[in-house]
């Protein structure tokens, strides 16, 4: 089992006698005291390649007194604590060794009293060292472990990019060799609502807020990306948007932008005959209390029997993401097209 090496004290002091005292009494403790008789031939052992655990430096000394010597000393790369030992009552001189950066001082004097305090004030000093070296390795290893978390993060978030893009181009191929309307528009649908997720997913992936999204800037994205996939020509329904700035969670996001999708998808095949025109409006507000409420209206002819046109899959994909914001999809009677609203807790 190997032995704990001797602490080394680097003792700066033109007082032969009391280093020598030093020197005893800290011998007796396991100590490694070198002496050096002023702040010169201190730095001098210092800079020459010694390796001390700690300094205890005198304030009155030939040539430069300690504070003098005491910014010399912590300017060196990793210098030790220092422990200020001055001869004056005067606290002003301590306060200022202090304000310079000593660890401690020590009032001087030839009583046993002295070594003792001062072997107290460089204990402490180490101990403080320690923890804060400690302390720093903590962080670094907190810094590193973040570091290899967001790597592993920006790797996953590539790999999930990387396969929805893949996903949505598969059917894109797909949908030119199909002949079929009604599968060409069943396969439509299923693209949409794949990129309605990875539309949060790119927000996500270049934002520095993995854990909210801008719903005005997504929903204005996914707005665009759905006026080319669905209705690309002049004549197809015109998709307003009116959202006001708000951020919501990366859940609640995917939610809304897939219920977003399916109304959005819905009225443009069943609110305006073809070549019709008309508008779709997207509306999202905040009613200040904590909620908000989601808008998808037209002014088409209505549902007619009060049940949305289609196969029933969009009804049931919506319902699921708005049980999933703890809420339901309502449909507005009285608006003389279609009006869905959606609202939710933010």
């Amino acid at each position: 089992m190997s032995e704990t090496p001797p602490i080394r004290l680097l003792y700066i002091d033109d007082d032969r006698g009391l280093s020598r005292l030093v020197e005893k009494e800290f011998g007796r403790h396991g100590y490694v005291v070198t002496w050096a008789p002023d702040g010169e031939a201190g730095l001098e052992r210092l800079r020459g390649g010694e390796v001390f655990d700690v300094c205890a430096l005198d304030h009155y000394m030939p040539g430069r007194d300690g504070l003098d010597v005491l910014p010399d000393i912590l300017a060196l790369e990793a210098p030790p604590p220092v422990v200020y030992v001055t001869g004056a009552q005067d606290g002003r001189i301590a306060v200022a060794a202090l304000r310079a950066g000593a660890a401690d001082y020590v009032i001087k004097d030839v009583s046993e009293d002295f070594t003792t305090l001062l072997r107290n004030a460089v204990e402490d000093a180490l101990n403080r060292r320690r923890l804060q070296r400690e302390n720093d390795e903590a962080h670094e290893q907190v810094r590193m472990a973040r570091d290899r978390a967001e790597a592993m993060l920006h790797e996953v978030n590539h790999r999930v990019g990387n396969s929805l893009q893949l996903v949505s181009s598969f059917m894109s191929l797909q949908l030119r060799h199909l002949v079929d309307e009604g599968a060409r528009a069943a396969l439509k649908e299923s693209q949409a609502r794949i990129e309605a997720v990875a539309h949060v997913h790119r927000r996500l992936y270049t934002s520095g807020d993995m854990s909210s999204v801008a719903m005005d800037e997504y929903l204005e994205g996914l707005i665009d990306e759905l006026g080319k996939s669905l209705g690309p020509d002049e004549t197809s329904p015109r998709l307003v948007l009116d959202v006001a700035p708000m951020r919501v969670t990366t859940d609640q996001a995917v939610s809304l932008g897939v219920v977003v999708t399916e109304l959005v998808t819905n009225a443009v095949k069943y609110a305006y005959g073809p070549d019709q025109g008309g508008e779709i409006r997207i509306i999202l507000k905040a009613d200040g209390e904590g909620r908000a409420l989601l808008t998808v209206e037209d002014d088409g002819p209505g549902m007619g029997d009060g049940k949305p046109k289609g196969t029933g899959l969009g009804g049931k994909i919506v319902s699921a993401m708005a049980s999933g914001l703890r809420s339901a999809v309502e449909f507005d009677g009285a608006h003389k097209g279609v009006r869905a609203r959606l609202a939710f807790d933010l």
